[in-house]
């Protein structure tokens, strides 16, 4: 890459003013792409991202979310963009440059190169699954492709302009230490996480999905708001409400969209497929070669499922299920208190509750293979802690003074606590459904609940209030989903026996 790199002496060689392209985007309608730009998204590397869903396994469920990562990343790169600009024209003391903003716009545009199939399906469960002492994340992967985009088409960049992209798509400033600090809370914020990555992806995913474009004039109002004091981006205080609502559509997306119960279902059933087709296949060795990465995409299904491989098969059997929506079960679920979570995460597992229903049903053939325990972070942001208390935000009476916001300046009606979480227990052989259920119910009088003790005062466990099980999930003994058409084992009743009333 060094022999390719070319010095650009000039804020006139970055060209910022060529006559764009113009994109028709759904959610911002013209996205403008100089030439400079255009030299990294017409490179394999990038288009790449076409082939790979902005929202993953959702797309089962939700079928217009049909978005990729190439629409969002230009989406990413139009913001930056727009950002960098609006804080040029008003703060000209800034000394924001022609190269300032191309480099912010270009970290933008590639921050997603990484990304493998089915998006974060890659990097947080397969990977981890696969290869198990493994610290590699997507923005390793798209430093990677980065440099491999550079080197495979000729793009002309200098070295410093490259660790400044490289740095801005990772988020660490202190790699950067002689650079415009403010940039580093544009593209991906490690300070707050109120950046233009979430600003795409919360108007797109809403968008797609058909839940409206509620934030659209809440994103527009923060990048006019947007000011650069103490060097860093800060919010008129009038936008505090804003900032709490784009906190707040983060959790609600990840609760109701990305954690999905039959989505969720689906990852794990592709990840069992992966991890199947892992030996045959050295799919996740993949991650350390970009000339073998960039083949990775969604397409890796098809390629699975129609290879004439016979060692395949138990891999294609699965896929089989999904195609034919033959899918994992979400027997029971529970919204766990913050500080439960431990607690839960020690006593609910897959072989404690295989112990619980094998007492219950001894001749039953379930092990722990056939039950999955899944236990989701639901958060605003930053874990359990406000979001916005690392915002700063100015009056227009003191445009050049940024403070956090404090009691009085928004309203009080917010959590305590803002972060839960999602419990589901799933069963990859729907014919023990109710099986599992009463081997999960019988562990959860046995759970010790350490924010019942700080509410009550109470240390003993046997004044504990026990946990509940969930009533309206409940099924009667035996059940068995209506696609399951014989019996699961000796211990079954009919398999026409129905649900109860709460169901």
């Amino acid at each position: 890459m060094s022999s390719q790199a070319t010095q650009l002496n000039s804020d006139d060689d970055y060209e910022l003013h060529a006559s764009p392209r113009k994109i028709k985007d759904q959610v911002h309608d013209l996205i403008e792409a100089n030439d400079r730009l255009c030299e990294f998204i017409d490179t394999p590397q990038f288009q790449r991202l076409r082939e790979i869903k902005q929202l993953g396994t959702s797309y089962y469920v939700w079928p217009g979310a049909s978005h990729n990562r190439f629409e969002h990343s230009l989406g990413v790169a139009h913001l930056a963009r727009t950002l960098s600009t609006k804080l040029r024209l008003k703060q000209p003391e800034l000394g924001i440059t022609d190269r300032d903003v191309q480099c912010v716009e270009i970290a933008a545009l590639c921050h997603d190169l990484g990304h493998g199939p089915w998006s974060h399906l890659w990097d947080s469960m397969f990977i981890p699954a696969a290869l198990p002492n493994e610290t590699w994340t997507h923005e390793d992967g798209s430093e990677m492709m980065l440099d491999f985009l550079i080197e495979d088409n000729g793009v002309i960049i200098t070295a410093e302009d490259t660790t400044f992209i490289k740095a801005l798509i990772a988020g660490q400033r202190d790699r950067c230490p002689s650079e415009k600090q403010f940039f580093f809370d544009i593209v991906a914020n490690k300070r707050n996480g109120l950046d233009v990555d979430k600003f795409d992806y919360f108007m797109r995913d809403s968008r797609m999905i058909g839940l409206g474009e509620k934030d659209s004039t809440t994103v527009n109002r923060l990048l006019d708001s947007a000011r650069v004091i103490d060097n860093q981006i800060c919010y008129n205080i009038k936008d505090v409400e804003n900032v709490y609502d784009i906190f707040h559509t983060r959790f609600n997306l990840h609760k109701k969209i990305y954690n999905h119960k039959t989505g969720t279902a689906i990852e794990f059933m592709i990840i069992d497929a992966l991890l199947l087709a892992e030996p045959f296949l050295d799919i996740a060795s993949r991650i350390h070669d970009p000339k073998r990465f960039i083949g990775l995409t969604d397409n890796l299904l098809h390629s699975i499922e129609y290879s004439t491989n016979y060692r395949l098969a138990p891999s294609q059997a699965i896929i089989r299920r999904i195609r034919k929506r033959d899918l994992y079960k979400a027997v029971d679920y529970k919204l766990v208190s913050w500080p439960d979570r431990e607690q839960f995460q020690e006593q609910v597992t897959a072989d404690r509750i295989v112990a619980e229903a094998v007492k219950l049903y001894p001749s039953i053939t379930l092990k722990p293979s056939d039950v999955i325990v899944s236990m989701s972070t639901m958060h605003w942001g930053m874990k359990d802690k406000n979001p916005t208390s690392n915002v700063m935000f100015y009056s227009n009476k003191r445009r050049n003074v940024c403070e956090p916001a404090g009691e009085g300046d928004h309203s009080s009606l917010m959590p305590a606590i803002f972060a839960e979480i999602m419990l589901r227990v799933y069963t990859r052989r729907p014919e023990f459904f109710s099986h599992v259920q009463e081997g999960y119910n019988a562990i959860l009088p046995k759970i010790r609940r350490p924010s019942l003790d700080a509410a009550s005062s109470v240390s003993s466990v046997g004044s504990m209030k026990p946990v509940s099980r969930n009533k309206f999930t409940q099924v009667q003994g035996g059940y068995t989903p209506k696609k399951i058409r014989s019996a699961a084992g000796d211990d079954s009743p009919p398999s026409k026996r129905k649900r109860s009333a709460l169901s």
